[in-house]
Order: C-alpha cells, then structure tokens, then sequence
C-alpha cells in the first residue's frame, strides 16, 4: 500500500525527471548551441521558432482528443508511458547535432517528438493534481512541485556545465576537457545534453511510477469505445464553453500569457548568445541564476497561492513579467534601458542576469499557480479533458509567439526587435483575467 505522502512524492518526481528538457534544451545549452554552429543568430531564431511552432500545433490539435480518450477509459499511466518513450527518443537523438554535418530539419523533427512527448505527459501528470491533495492544498503542491523540478534543472545544468559542456576552448567550466573522453572538436560534450536528458528522465521517472496510483473510475470503458465517444463529446464541450464565462476567460487568457512567457524560455539563451555575445559559460551563470530564483520563489508562490488564492499571484507575475520582457528589449550590447553605455561595460550583462532572475522567479510562480487555477476551474469528472483544453488554448497560440518573433526578426533583420511581441501578449492575458472568478464557474466547492 503506497501513502499519501509518498504518492505526493512521486507526482513531484515528474517535475524533477522532466524540467531538464526546459533547462538543457529549450533555453540554456542545446538552443544557444544551435544558433553557434548555424553561426547566424537571426537565422537560428528563425528556424528555432518555424520548428517550435509546428510541435506547438500538433500538440493544440490533439491534446484536448487524448484528454477525452483518458478520462472515458479510466486511466492516464498508459499514456504517461507512451509520451515518456516519445520523451526519451526525441532528447537522445539530439546527440546527432553535430557541427559540419548538421541536419537541422532532422534535429528540429526529433527535438519536437520530444517536446511533444514532454508537454502531453505534462497535461496527463498535472490532472492528477485533485487525486492527490483537498483544493485547499492544491496550491502548496503545486508550488512545491515545479520548486522540486527547478531543483532538477538546476542539478543537470550544474553536470552539463562542470562535466560536459565543451564551449568555445574545448573546456568545462573548471577548466577541463569533457569527461568520457568525449572529443571537443567535435563538441561531442556539449551534443551529450540530449542522451543526459533522455537518462536523467528514464531514472527519476522510476519513482512516479512507483508510487503514483490512480483511483478506480466508475464507468470506465474501452479504448475503443472511448475513441468513438470522445470527439462528439469533445465537440459538445466546446459549445458549452460560452456557458461557462470564467472557465472560457481563463482559457483564453492563459492562452497568451504562458505563450508569451514560453517565448521568453526558448528565445532567452538565443538572444543572449546572438545580442550579448554570450558563450556557454555566461549562459550558464544566467540560468543558476534564473533556476535558484525559481526554486525560492517556486515554492514560497505555492504558499501565496494556498493563502491568497491563484488569481491575484497570476496577476502580479504576468505584471512583472510583462516589465521584464520590455526591460529584454531594452538590452543591447552597448546600452541599456535604451541609454548608452561606455563600450566593454558589463553592465549589459548584469542586466541581462538580472532578466534571469526576474523570469526564474515569475516564471516558476505563474506556472505552477495555472495549473492549480485550471483545476478550480474544470469539472472534476473530466479534468485530464480540461487539461487538454488548457494545452490546447495554450498550443492554439502557441505558435504564435515564436512565429511573431521569427516572422518580426526575418522581417527586421534584428533580434532585439523580433521580441518585442511578448510584451503584447503578456497584456492580452493580463486584461482577460478581468472575467475570471477565482473558485471557476460554481462547479467546484472549495473543500
């Protein structure tokens, strides 16, 4: 018999398993180190972002269906071990990313099987959330869930950058080549972030699914029936949603704003790299800047939200973060806050660490409070379907950050420019927040 406690334990394992994919390839070492073999940043973020865009669409178009399929059969672990296997494959074969004979397209196709094996198993994990816990401790979890993850990160990256990262010299960190005898002509080090990814998951997954059950379903049917089943009921769900006004207002706001803040993850290492100049070592610094906020603020948001509610902790993060995404585009190599600066200053550089920080903290914080708004909002007897919602309205749109920022940087030639649009879908879902009422449409009691 597996307790509470350790059930608790294993759903946070997720989180630790899985934040690497974020950490190593999304923002801090795999990104940065395509746009420094491509040798273009603009042409880096352009292709980073039409690759992007496309995984975020399959992943709009299907997520809400599988969602529907899970909870008519009773269960999501065959699925969660599904999308772990996509998960693993996708990460590991970043290993084949290597400079003169780079195949972008195939590295962009299994970076996205990937991606989209991590967010479904995200979708499947976080509707496990009120198995777990009464809504009063929703937001604890919650926080302390994506703080444990951090932690994750921050240990990969940590081994990443002391062990395995080659950089421009063919060194780590502490001044030595990679170890296993990887070759840094061949930055063999740092295309070892992909197999580290896949291994860091396969293990630490271990204890979800160990200790995570899922309580029988009454009613539970086929898979077959439930294919059949699933796409008319999910067609009479969306026409119920007008409705349903704070759960549709929801939906559309987080739509935008984790958008935008999804922007600002992938596009962070890029711009830095290609704007600052930076190589993996200050890249590094910026993330165990960003990945310890996170862990702080991770958890001590879980409590806000557990006393205050999830509503007004998403209002203030998408707040900071919309100043912060302004303040990114205010950062040039020779100013800052659009005021000039003497030429070699590190002030530049300062700044952007200071962006590090503010996203890490935000970042984490706004995260985790979703998730647990998304579960005062939904009906408890379909909430694997209403995280498929929220993943669809989060991949409707999901494309449209990094394509607004691809088409922006194609257009102007200019990566300061081509962020620009975070800042206005930040507001988009700042405004929307107005109709949402933080206990949802009167579906869900508080207990």
């Amino acid at each position: 018999m597996v307790s509470a406690k350790k059930r608790i334990w294993g759903w946070y394992f997720f989180d630790f398993a899985s934040q690497p994919y974020n950490t190593l390839l999304l923002t801090f070492i795999f990104a940065p180190y395509i746009a420094d073999i491509m040798g273009d940043g603009s042409a880096a973020q352009t292709v980073w972002g039409y690759g992007i865009a496309a995984a975020g669409m399959i992943i709009a178009l299907t997520s809400p269906l599988l969602g529907a399929i899970a909870d008519r059969t009773g269960g999501r672990m065959p699925f969660i071990w599904l999308f772990s296997i996509m998960y693993v494959v996708g990460s590991a074969a970043l290993w084949y990313a290597a400079p003169g004979s780079l195949n972008v397209w195939f590295i962009m196709l299994m970076f996205g099987i990937g991606l989209i094996g991590m967010e479904y198993a995200t979708n499947f994990t976080n509707a496990m959330m009120p198995d777990l816990v009464g809504a009063k401790e929703l937001g604890k979890v919650s926080g302390s869930g994506f703080s444990f993850g951090y932690v994750g990160g921050f240990i990969t990256l940590l081994i990443m950058l002391l062990l395995l990262d080659d950089g421009s010299n063919g060194k780590t960190l502490l001044g030595n080549p990679p170890i296993l005898g990887l070759d840094p002509e061949q930055r063999e080090g740092t295309r070892a972030v992909g197999p580290l990814t896949a291994i860091w998951y396969a293990v630490f997954m271990i204890p979800f699914f160990l200790w995570v059950r899922e309580p029988v379903r009454q009613g539970a049917v086929t898979i077959g029936t439930a294919v059949r089943e699933a796409i008319p009921d999910l067609l009479r769900t969306l026409r119920n949603l007008p409705g349903r006004p704070s759960f549709s207002a929801y939906l559309m706001s987080s739509m935008f704003y984790r958008d935008a803040l999804n922007g600002m993850y992938t596009f962070g290492g890029i711009y830095a790299a290609g704007i600052l100049e930076w190589e993996t070592r200050s890249l590094g610094i910026f993330g165990i800047l960003a990945i310890i906020s996170g862990i702080i603020f991770a958890f001590l948001g879980g409590r806000a939200d557990a006393r205050f509610g999830p509503k007004p902790v998403i209002v203030a993060t998408v707040l900071l973060l919309s100043l912060t995404a302004l303040f990114v585009v205010s950062i040039s190599r020779d100013s800052v806050l659009w005021l000039p600066v003497p030429e070699g200053s590190p002030l530049p550089d300062y700044a952007f660490y200071i962006v590090g920080i503010l996203i890490g903290a935000a970042g984490g914080v706004l995260q985790a409070a979703s998730r647990t708004m998304m579960v005062h909002q939904a009906d408890p007897a379909r909430m694997t379907e209403a995280f498929g919602l929220f993943a669809l309205t989060g991949k409707a749109t999901s494309f449209l950050a990094p394509l607004l920022i691809a088409i922006t940087t194609d257009i102007s030639g200019s990566q300061s420019i081509g962020v620009a649009p975070l800042i206005g879908l930040f507001l988009i879902g700042l405004v929307l927040l107005i109709w949402v009422k933080p206990k949802g449409d009167g579906q869900r009691s508080a207990a």
